[in-house]
């Protein structure tokens, strides 16, 4: 969990221990301890006080000692007696001690730990709780958990404890003596950022949500209070709900501030379409829209009619049509007397754009280029000049539209795909001039709706998940090794009956890493080598992969597009858009090693056509495929959204959210996969307000503006690209 170094509530008060008082001057905490906090990010008080626990021990239910039963949870009340370590040899001990009320006395026992003795001392009043055992005539106890009560505390049962994480040499014990009486101590020194009204606003809201909070939200000082000291479990959950709801209203309030700068202070070039151009844009394509195209393509016009840019972020599942949208979008920057630019993040990809662009546009005046790193350099320079004279209207590429003296006359729009596989900052260079152009940024792998609403807060969404009609379905198996004879045999028919397939490895070559078990992992190089002089050695067998020249990439895919290949022997390089219909069956080796949103990429390149497509995943190791998760959920559904939120369940919101370089704080206490409702609240509630308050000027927002501020000014200063 990080430190709230990055988010500090106010200055630490003018007591002796404040809330910027370093550990070290904190009296009780020796060097050893003060290292071991350290390596978890706490320094300060404050450090301390906004590590949140991560989850929470809940108490076994308070029961007289005749209730005691065997096996079962129980908690009670007593006074230590009889306390001793009755045994001790070789460094190894045990200390036992009654514990007795007026229902009777139960024995408690600790292995190996003789400093019990010092703390259970004969007299002190103390609440046990743990799972009973019968020892002869008496109930025992065996390392329960213990809390020292005081000679005042009238507690009847055990308190809901917190879980801190925690490292090498730090225990539970020393977070939970140390946090909470400094919570106590400094919670009221807090500058609260949520004013009462919004507190109470929020609660009204979330209790139509059914998440019961009661009137209003717990004021600051008191949700740190029970946050780390629950009084019961509704306060405990009252508490994090207020911190939660906090620290995502923050994040929403400042995408909708980046948001609103769009309209009011950046300016696009209008870019409208009447009926007439869109007829005659939407005449071009040979099939009719799906429903989603057509919602789509209408959110954009009405995007690209305005005069602030558009910034849309188009995303669909393998083979919901995106390219046509783009491809849309294109067209009507072009109608417009605009120049267009499709940004793809592979030459192979972006080739294959260029050409489907060619041939959509095949008989027209408009003029297609291409720019990417294989060219020439009087290749390059060519077409260079062709964008600066506004010559070149279409102009598709890969990151070489970044770098050297590339300028358009006039551009009007930008549309990069695969969003996710570029940082920021290489999107924005693609801005030219005093006037932005229209971005539209696809991605081929569904995101979560909370991380939709997170990352990508500050950009409108559209969704394709209708597929046009006549593409064909795909099964998918999970195939054991000694499948292995029968489902080549399989591939054999397929291939037979005129179609083609793909296989793929995890590895170029077996010696890419210098693990024990690296001759178990498939390469494209050793597999190609064996089937081509076994399984498939009566067949035209093709190699491609990332390390190849990209003249012999493009050369090796364009003979599998027109057939001349049977079998395509790959890494993941066809992970994204390569489009042959006539691809109908894929193997995959070592499939454990992949994503599950990969594997669901790779499985897309089999269903572009009408034809059923067949995709069977091997794994490699001891782990029958049937065993792995990801794998099973990948055979039993084909939904690309479905598995963006399975997918997100099993890895958390770390490896999602950290490859999609977007420069965001993680999250110190929200948890995007359980607190999507809040989220949305949230959402909710900050538009609203930017809408009635668009620069919170209210003095009651003012420290919460200062909050926004804080954390995310900086980091948003990019924000508006996707």
């Amino acid at each position: 969990m990080p430190s709230s170094t990055n988010d500090p509530q106010t200055n630490a008060s003018s007591s002796s221990t404040g809330l910027s008082t370093p550990l070290a001057d904190i009296g009780g905490i020796s060097r050893r301890k003060l290292d071991r906090l350290g390596r978890l990010g706490m320094k300060t008080a404050r450090d301390l006080m906004f590590f949140f626990p991560r989850d929470y021990e809940f108490p076994a239910p308070p029961k007289s000692v005749e209730e005691l039963r065997e096996g079962e949870p129980a908690a009670l009340v007593g006074v230590i007696t009889e306390a001793e370590v009755v045994s001790r040899n070789a460094g190894k001990s045990v200390f036992g001690a009654l514990v007795e009320n007026e229902t009777g006395t139960v024995r408690i026992l600790f292995f190996n730990q003789a400093f019990r003795a010092e703390q259970l001392t004969n007299g002190r009043r103390v609440m046990i709780s743990g799972t009973a055992k019968l020892n002869g005539f008496r109930m025992e106890f065996t390392h329960p958990q213990v809390t020292i009560l005081g000679d005042d505390d009238q507690a009847s049962s055990p308190r809901i404890l917190p879980i801190y994480s925690l490292t090498e040499g730090l225990k539970q014990i020393d977070l939970r003596g140390l946090i909470p009486p400094l919570v106590d101590q400094l919670a009221d020194s807090l500058t609260e950022v949520m004013p009462g009204p919004l507190r109470e606003a929020a609660a009204v809201r979330l209790g139509e949500m059914r998440i019961d909070v009661g009137d209003s939200l717990p004021d600051i000082a008191t949700a740190l209070r029970h946050l780390h000291a629950p009084p019961d479990e509704r306060g405990m959950l009252a508490a994090r709900t207020r911190l939660v709801f906090q620290e995502l209203l923050v994040m929403q309030l400042a995408l909708a501030m980046k948001r609103r700068t769009l309209t009011t202070e950046l300016r696009a070039p209008p870019l409208p379409s009447p009926a007439m151009v869109d007829a005659r844009i939407t005449n071009r394509f040979p099939f009719e829209l799906t429903g989603d195209q057509r919602r789509t393509i209408d959110e954009i016009r009405a995007d690209m009619a305005c005069q602030f840019p558009m910034n849309r972020m188009l995303q669909g599942d393998v083979g919901s049509g995106k390219t046509l949208v783009a491809i849309y979008a294109m067209m009507l920057a072009v109608a417009n007397d605009h120049q267009a630019v499709l940004m793809a993040p592979t030459e192979v990809l972006a080739r294959q754009h260029f050409q489907t662009l060619s041939e959509t546009l095949a008989e027209s005046r408009v003029q297609i280029g291409l720019l990417c790193g294989s060219l020439s350099a009087a290749e390059r320079r060519e077409t260079v000049a062709a964008t600066a004279s506004g010559e070149i209207n279409l102009l598709v590429g890969t990151q070489a539209l970044l770098y050297g003296d590339l300028e358009f006359k006039r551009l009007g729009l930008v549309v990069i795909d695969e969003q996710h596989k570029f940082g920021v900052a290489q999107r924005v260079k693609l801005r030219s001039g005093g006037v932005d152009p229209h971005y539209l940024v696809m991605s081929a792998t569904p995101i979560p709706r909370s991380v939709a609403m997170t990352m990508f807060g500050d950009v409108e969404l559209s969704t394709l998940r209708e597929k046009p009609p006549g593409r064909g379905q795909v099964n998918t198996y999970l195939g054991r090794g000694e499948w292995k004879s029968r489902w080549w045999s399989f591939v054999r028919d397929r291939l037979d009956e005129g179609r083609q397939g793909f296989i793929v490895a995890p590895r170029v070559t077996a010696s890419e890493s210098a693990d024990d078990e690296s001759e178990d992992i498939a390469s494209v190089e050793s597999v190609f080598e064996e089937l081509t002089k076994e399984e498939l050695k009566d067949y035209r067998v093709g190699l491609l992969h990332g390390r190849m020249a990209n003249d012999d990439k493009q050369a090796i895919m364009q003979q599998f597009a027109r057939g001349d290949l049977q079998v395509l022997v790959s890494t993941t390089v066809i992970e994204v858009g390569i489009n042959v219909p006539n691809a109908t069956v894929m193997t995959i080796l070592g499939a454990q090693r992949f994503g599950l949103a990969q594997l669901h990429q790779l499985r897309g390149r089999v269903s572009r056509g009408s034809h059923t497509g067949h995709v069977c995943l091997f794994t490699d190791g001891e782990l029958p495929p049937e065993e792995n998760e990801r794998l099973k959920t990948l055979e039993e559904t084909d939904d690309g959204f479905e598995l963006a939120e399975a997918d997100f369940r099993m890895r958390g919101p770390g490896d999602l959210l950290g490859r999609r370089q977007s420069g965001m704080p993680p999250m110190m206490i929200a948890d995007l996969t359980r607190d999507v409702e809040i989220l949305t609240l949230a959402r909710m509630m900050a538009q609203e307000m930017i809408e009635e308050d668009p620069d919170l000027s209210d003095p009651s927002f003012a420290q919460l503006k200062q909050q926004i501020v804080r954390r995310y000014a900086k980091r948003l200063s990019l924000g508006d690209v996707a």
